[in-house]
């Protein structure tokens, strides 16, 4: 199969699970919180599509579902959602393109884009709260994305690895001549 369709099919399948998973928390904002159900498909699409994939989904679906559900409000939460999930894509795909085809790569390439999407989140925040006339403290940024977030973080280091590293076993993700096995 052609690889750019394959990465468009794996894109439109991680876009779909972004929409659909979080219905697992039965709407219960506090639920979705903690484990951030919408985040698993975009790291997996930059693992799997690469970073340009990643970006591109981790923007849309929370906008999407904003746009059609109004889960989450498209502002604040909804439009930070959209730069912090493209953040996670573009830096997990970049990552993972060039650090060498070893098990500690693909937990480095999630544990930093981890860092720097929450970076850019709260940035995000900052700006958009601080044009409508909020503040938003660096105590809140900490709290919404290392102290509440702390669920969905191990269930992200411990769950994407496994299925990235079952990906790659099972052949489904393109071998990287840069990447040594």
């Amino acid at each position: 199969m052609n690889k750019q369709l394959k990465k468009l099919i794996y894109a439109a399948i991680c876009l779909a699970l972004c929409y659909v998973l979080p219905f697992l928390t039965l709407g219960d904002v506090t639920l979705g919180t903690m484990f951030s159900l919408m985040h698993i498909p975009v790291f997996l699409c930059g693992f799997l599509c690469g970073w340009q994939w990643g970006l591109a989904v981790g923007f849309v679906a929370p906008l999407l579902r904003s746009l059609t559900l109004s889960r989450p409000p498209i502002l604040p939460t909804g439009l930070a959602m959209a730069f912090e999930l493209a953040a996670y894509g573009l830096v997990v795909g970049l990552l993972f393109k060039v650090l060498p085809r070893k098990a500690w790569s693909i937990y480095v390439s999630l544990i930093v884009a981890m860092l720097l999407g929450r970076v850019v989140s709260g940035v995000a925040n900052a700006i958009i709260l601080g044009i409508q006339g909020n503040a938003y403290t660096f105590e809140v940024f900490l709290a919404k994305h290392f102290v509440e977030a702390l669920p969905a973080i191990v269930l992200h280091i411990i769950f994407v690895p496994l299925v990235v590293m079952a990906f790659e076993r099972a052949k489904l993700i393109e071998n990287n001549p840069k990447r040594k096995e």
